[in-house]
């Protein structure tokens, strides 16, 4: 399949060596769920030639709210496998792995970073958030974290920063102390300087359509760009 015409509107834009340097990248999306799931699918969009999908959860009726994934006839399929098959419906030719694993310390084994032109974090746990991080830099692979995305309602308020400049967040703050004392020094990261909502329940953060999927989009672009090689 001729995939040129699908992407003639963004060459125009970024020009035809950066769309053959995005055709040949391959982008690792760990989460897809409010955030990963628009991340990966501005990807491929974008004319990503391979992406990576990590997730264990299938989708459930309260992610209809918001992920990208979630329709009434998708409930019980794993997102991963979802989202594979909607990428595959907008690019057939993107080269797309589902990895439906939960990605952890004790999981690391079972990916060669190496492989990867960029890496997405838009997992919930810190674990396995630092871990992302630790593996990138050992491996030399850009990586763009996704900080706090629930219990906000302002999705002007995201911004790009490094991770040691960031304010506010209580994701980004705990981040900052833990990697700090592996001798991480910067990480690029997506944050709100939201005061995050205060809700009756305390164990589960509340969301909306459009904040998790403003910031995957932010973080969308931020690949985008990097791996085309724009300068802003």
């Amino acid at each position: 399949m001729d995939t040129a015409e699908a992407f003639a509107r963004t060459e125009l834009l970024l020009g035809g060596e950066a769309m053959r340097r995005l055709a040949a990248a391959r982008v690792a999306v760990f989460g897809i769920g409010g955030v990963g799931g628009h991340v990966a699918e501005a990807l491929a969009r974008s004319g990503v030639g391979a992406i990576d999908l990590i997730d264990s959860d299938t989708v459930e009726r309260t992610n209809l709210n918001r992920q990208i994934t979630a329709l009434y006839s998708t409930i019980g399929r794993y997102k991963t496998e979802v989202m594979r098959d909607r990428i595959h419906d907008i690019n057939p030719e993107c080269r797309v792995t589902p990895h439906n694993c939960f990605y952890l310390p004790e999981t690391k084994e079972d990916f060669d970073f190496r492989q990867y032109s960029y890496i997405v974090d838009a997992v919930d746990t810190v674990t396995g958030k630092i871990q992302l991080v630790m593996e990138a830099q050992r491996n030399g692979i850009p990586v763009i974290c996704s900080m706090g995305a629930g219990n906000k309602l302002n999705p002007a308020d995201f911004q790009v920063a490094d991770l040691f400049e960031t304010s506010v967040c209580p994701l980004a703050k705990v981040m900052r102390r833990e990697l700090k004392k592996r001798g991480v020094q910067s990480v690029k990261v997506v944050y709100s300087k939201e005061e995050p909502i205060r809700t009756e329940c305390r164990d589960i953060p509340g969301s909306v359509a459009f904040v998790p999927s403003v910031a995957g989009l932010i973080i969308a672009s931020e690949v985008v760009k990097d791996l085309a090689g724009i300068q802003e």
